[in-house]
Order: structure tokens, then C-alpha cells, then sequence
């Protein structure tokens, strides 16, 4: 159980910490992009603007003054988009620097012109199939390749407008590389510091766990032994009763209605007492088991053998009981683990059955005949999925189960119907028992219904 916890609290921690910097490398990389985005979009809105000037520089003077036709007449320091000198500009290093090229196509997709002076790595033909699948897209702008693009109409043709995005987006993309290693490399480093002092961190719950543990041993065994005197001396006194009526010791006859109280008495006493050592006998058993999850010895177990002989052994029990067991047992499936824990297993789960199975049920014949009784039916089924071994015992209750009750039914003392205490003679310690076995012998156990009046166990055993 404590590697258990200490196992929980490592994959706890690391998933804390793993969604913790996803989203601070998530937020910071989208922040990052944004930016990208935006830069990009604030250029192009200004080359948009200007594009009929550039172009028509070009075609007038390809070898006159750049600054001439490029910059504004009132300030030839700035370039200003649609909005003017309000909105986005680009200052005369940005305007050097950018490397974009435009397009301009008809109302049928025919290029009607290009401009790529101010990049060198694309030609008139490639820019006519950069502007084909921009359009394409159906955007106004976006991303083809590490261009970003920008759609503007007119009333007879379009002007798609390119942004040469490489360098910016490569240093985005080796952010992100490595945003995202260092990441990894801090979790790396995180879980190492974790494992180290998950054990110290969990050692006072593990502590208080083993003298838990510890005391109910102990205890366990201080109690058997006055146990064990106590009924002795109940028995003696029940023996001495006997002679005392019989007369056949002095100053010890007593009346038979006297007698038959007192033997009573001693009787509801020495329940009590068998009630209490089976209890003891069963903590005691429990704490072993949890204690004894990694020092079983383990061989190989023909499960189908146990599982036959030990439903076979019950079929008694709930015969007198009015109830019968069926079994679907698949054959030679073999495990790895102990025959008498195992044996113990099955026999939890099946006198849990017995015990809590509804009651005969009766097919009434006429108004004058009672019927005949129809005996509920315990199912028992054995079969191999994957690499487990999966027992499964269904019985009908009477009582509807839900599933809050079902969460709870392997823990310690839990009763679903805590009225019937009395009437089975359980502790509501059963079922803690047999998932002890089922975790000792790597396995896992769960209880489901299936209609509601239905109480399935499951336990899977692994076969290897």
C-alpha cells in the first residue's frame, strides 16, 4: 500500500507539474506567434496601401531615386497604411528589410502582373503559384509556406500582397524547440527530485500505517488468548450447570427453569465470543495479507481446480439455503500465486453470495397450494482475458443496489444492509479480505450490477 501512495503522489505531482508548464509554453509560444502574426499583418497593410506606387515606380523609372516614389511626400521617414498617419507605418530600415512581392490577378485568376524586385528568392512563375493558392484558400490572408499573404479587390481584379515571414517565423519555431525541450529537461530533472524525496515525504504516513498495522497483530494476539480462557470457563460453567441440575454435586442444584436461563445466558455469551475471535482471526489475516504483498511465494496455481472444488464445496451450503450455484468454468487456466490465498478468495466471495442472494421465490399454482419454490441461482464463472484470469460470481438481491454503496463494499466493516447484521453473522470485513488477496497477488477486483438487483464481483488475476 505505501508504494502504492508513494507511487500516486509521483504521478500526481508529475502530471501537476506537466500541465502547469504546458500552459505557461502553450501561452508563451501563442503570445510569441501572435506577435509574428501581427508584425506581419501591420507591414503588409502597409504595402497594400503603396503597392500601386511601388509597382508603378518600377515600370516609369526602375533605375530612379527609391525614395522618391516609395515614401510619403509630408514625411519621407515613415510609410503609412490605409489608416494614414493614425494607423500602421514602416520606418525606412523596416521598408529595406521587408522582401515580399505582389500580384495582381483578373476576375478569372489570370495574372495580370507581378512585382518580386524586392525578393530574389522568387520568380515571376512561382509568385503566379503563390497567388494561385492564396486565393484558393479563400482567405483574405494567411500563411502559404513562410509567406503571409494579403488579399485586397478591386472593382475588376485583386492584389495579392506577400510578406516574406521566414526569418521571424524560424525564430518562432526555434522558441518553441526550445521552449519545449527545456521543458522536457525540467521535468526530467523534477522527477528525479521527486522520486528522491517522495519516500521521505510519505515516511510518517507509512509510519503510522505499519504500527497500524502493528497494533492490530498485536493486539490481535492479546486478544485470542483471554478469548480462548473465557470460553473455556463458559464451558466449564455450562458442564457444572449440567451436574448442579442432575444433583449430582452439592450446594450446586439449582431448578431446571434457573438452569435453562443460565445455559442460555452462556450461550448468547459464547456467540458473542466466537463473533469477537473470528473478527480478531480476520484482522489479524488482513493485516498479513497487506503486509505479505511482496513476500508471497508465487507458483504456478491451477485456477480452474480451485475454482471447480471450492463452488463444489458450497453447493451444500446453498442447497440448505434453497439456492443452487451454477459454474461456467473455462479449463486449464493457470496463475501465478498461492493455492491456499486463492482458495481463501473464493470462498469470501462465495459465502458472501450465499448469504446475500434473495430468498426462494415461489410459483404460485392455485389459491389453495403455496406453490412450488424456485431457488435463486449463484452464477461462477472462470475465463481468460488477455493476460489475466478473470473470476466473476453474480447473485440477485433483493434490495436495489446503487452505486454509491457499491464504491464502498471493500472497505473495512462497510455493509450495504447493516439490518442484517445480526441475521449472517458477518463483520462487513469479507470483501476487504478478498481485495487484499486479489492486490497481494497483482490483480484488481470491482463490483458492478448490472440491473440494479444484481451484486457481480469481478477479481482479474494476472496468469503470468
Amino acid at each position: 500500500m505505501i508504494k502504492k501512495l508513494k507511487r500516486r503522489f509521483i504521478v500526481l505531482a508529475m502530471v501537476s507539474l506537466t500541465v502547469l508548464l504546458s500552459v505557461i509554453v502553450a501561452g508563451m509560444n501563442m503570445i510569441n506567434y501572435n506577435k509574428v502574426v501581427s508584425d506581419a499583418d501591420t507591414r503588409l497593410e502597409v504595402l497594400e496601401k503603396n503597392s500601386a506606387r511601388i509597382m508603378l515606380k518600377d515600370m516609369l523609372n526602375p533605375f530612379g531615386n527609391f525614395d522618391e516614389y516609395y515614401f510619403d511626400d509630408d514625411d519621407n521617414r515613415f510609410l503609412f497604411g490605409h489608416r494614414g498617419p493614425g494607423g500602421p507605418s514602416m520606418t525606412r530600415d523596416e521598408a529595406e528589410e521587408s522582401r515580399f512581392f505582389i500580384v495582381s490577378v483578373d476576375e478569372s485568376g489570370s495574372v495580370l502582373k507581378t512585382y518580386t524586385d524586392r525578393i530574389y528568392s522568387v520568380d515571376t512563375d512561382e509568385a503566379a503559384k503563390y497567388a494561385e493558392k492564396a486565393l484558393a484558400s479563400g482567405d483574405e490572408s494567411g500563411f502559404v509556406g513562410d509567406f503571409r499573404f494579403a488579399v485586397s479587390d478591386s472593382v475588376s481584379s485583386s492584389t495579392i500582397t506577400f510578406l516574406d515571414c521566414g526569418r521571424t517565423l524560424g525564430s518562432f519555431y526555434s522558441f518553441l524547440r526550445a521552449s519545449i525541450l527545456m521543458s522536457l529537461l525540467g521535468l526530467l530533472a523534477v522527477f528525479f527530485v521527486i522520486l528522491y524525496f517522495a519516500g521521505r515525504i510519505v515516511r510518517p504516513v507509512a509510519e503510522s500505517y505499519e504500527k497500524q498495522k502493528r497494533f492490530i497483530t498485536d493486539a490481535g494476539h492479546e486478544i485470542k488468548t483471554p478469548l480462548a480462557i473465557i470460553k473455556a470457563n463458559i464451558d466449564l460453567m455450562d458442564m457444572e450447570i449440567d451436574s448442579g441440575v442432575e444433583g449430582r454435586q452439592e450446594g450446586l442444584s439449582i431448578s431446571s427453569e434457573a438452569a435453562d436461563n443460565l445455559k442460555e445466558n452462556l450461550g448468547d455469551i459464547n456467540d458473542q465470543i466466537d463473533r469477537l475471535a473470528g473478527l480478531t482471526n480476520d484482522l489479524v489475516y488482513l493485516s498479513r495479507m497487506e503486509e505479505a504483498e511482496s513476500s508471497l511465494v508465487m507458483t504456478d496455481v491451477p485456477l480452474s481446480d480451485i475454482v471447480s472444488e471450492t463452488a463444489e464445496s458450497f453447493e451444500s451450503l446453498a442447497l440448505e439455503k434453497g439456492k443452487i450455484i451454477e459454474c461456467d468454468i473455462a479449463p486449464a487456466v493457470t496463475v501465478k500465486g498461492s493455492t491456499k490465498e486463492l482458495e481463501k478468495l473464493l470462498s469470501i466471495v462465495l459465502e458472501n453470495a450465499v448469504k446475500y442472494s434473495v430468498a426462494p421465490r415461489r410459483i404460485p399454482c392455485s389459491e389453495d397450494e403455496d406453490g412450488m419454490p424456485v431457488p435463486p441461482v449463484i452464477n461462477v464463472a472462470l475465463r481468460k482475458e488477455g493476460r489475466n484470469a478473470v473470476i466473476e460470481v453474480r447473485n440477485e438481491t433483493e434490495n436495489e443496489l446503487t452505486n454509491e454503496q457499491l464504491s464502498h463494499v471493500f472497505e473495512r466493516f462497510y455493509r450495504m444492509d447493516s439490518s442484517r447484521n445480526s441475521q449472517t453473522g458477518g463483520h462487513g470485513i469479507g470483501l476487504s479480505m478478498a481485495s487484499a488477496i486479489v492486490s497481494a497477488h497483482g490483480g484488481h477486483i470491482s463490483a458492478h450490477t448490472a440491473s440494479g438487483h444484481d451484486f457481480i464481483v469481478t477479481a482479474a488475476i494476472p496468469m503470468q
